[in-house]
């Protein structure tokens, strides 16, 4: 199953991917998680130190010069090595002793109890032509995210900017369902309308909502009536846990309530997204 994330800065987006990835290994899923977004987060929160954390896609002139040129743009570069090359493995449940690879990607539920692999692959946020080449590196990404999305067997897992551009209209098609993240307030809910509103123009119609610091004494929470606003999957509570880390550490694994809170979230989402 192919997902894409998004929603408005400062949602708790990265975390939901984050949260995600690791609930899909824990269930013995093999998973890639694709961190696209500018901010360049997704490995910090799912526990690898920065230290570890690989270059991004976007920066590499070396591989953009190499699969795309710089006079005479290869439009189909060769990609489909470059997961496996350009990957870091991540830990699970953030233990980094935890990890193991599993051999197939679709076990969970038939008895194994052992993790499933969880790998990053950086890519970065679309180029700009401040940059050099933007049309090359960005060419590049977005043939290595088709690759991804349409041509591998493993869980995929996007963590996109705010909005869908990073997919584009070939991609989408390959892609099963959005995640659209959002706080409890108008301006986060609006901006989640407006990112459902261009994924649906662009195909992608399996979406769900999830409200993330939301009010815990409110159940089901009362949300604004925009039209174009996926629906309801779930809400998750600030959790103190997390608050009180956030000065310290950078991960969002290996929380209290990842057993319950946050796993029972996971499972609304990925049923709200299989329906």
């Amino acid at each position: 199953m192919k997902i894409a994330v998004a929603g408005k800065g400062g949602v708790g987006k990265t975390a939901i991917a984050a949260w995600l990835g690791d609930h899909l290994a824990r269930e013995g899923r093999n998973v890639f998680l694709i961190d696209a977004d500018t901010a360049l987060s997704l490995g910090r929160a799912s526990g690898l130190s920065p230290a570890l954390s690989p270059r991004p896609l976007i920066e590499r002139e070396d591989l953009v010069a190499e699969r795309v040129g710089a006079g005479l743009m290869a439009l189909c570069p060769e990609v489909g090595d470059l997961p496996e090359r350009l990957a870091v493995e991540l830990p699970i449940g953030g233990r980094p002793s935890a990890f193991q690879g599993a051999s197939d990607p679709d076990q969970a539920g038939s008895g194994r109890v052992g993790p499933g692999r969880k790998r990053l692959l950086v890519m970065g946020g679309a180029a700009s032509a401040g940059g050099g080449c933007a049309c090359a590196a960005n060419a590049l990404l977005k043939a290595l995210l088709a690759h991804l999305v349409l041509d591998r067997h493993e869980w995929v897992i996007v963590d996109l900017e705010a909005g869908v551009e990073h997919l584009g209209r070939g991609t989408v098609a390959g892609v099963d369902g959005l995640v659209v993240v959002s706080e409890p307030s108008l301006r986060g809910l609006e901006t989640a309308a407006s990112i459902a509103r261009m994924a649906r123009e662009l195909g992608l119609a399996r979406q769900a909502l999830v409200l993330n610091r939301a009010d815990a004494g409110v159940h089901p929470p009362v949300l604004p009536e925009l039209a174009d606003l996926p629906p309801l999957a779930a809400s998750l509570p600030c959790l103190d846990s997390l608050a009180k880390r956030q000065l310290e550490d950078g991960s969002v694994l290996g929380l209290p309530e990842a057993e319950g809170i946050i796993a029972k979230a996971c499972r609304r989402i990925l049923d709200a997204l299989r329906s």
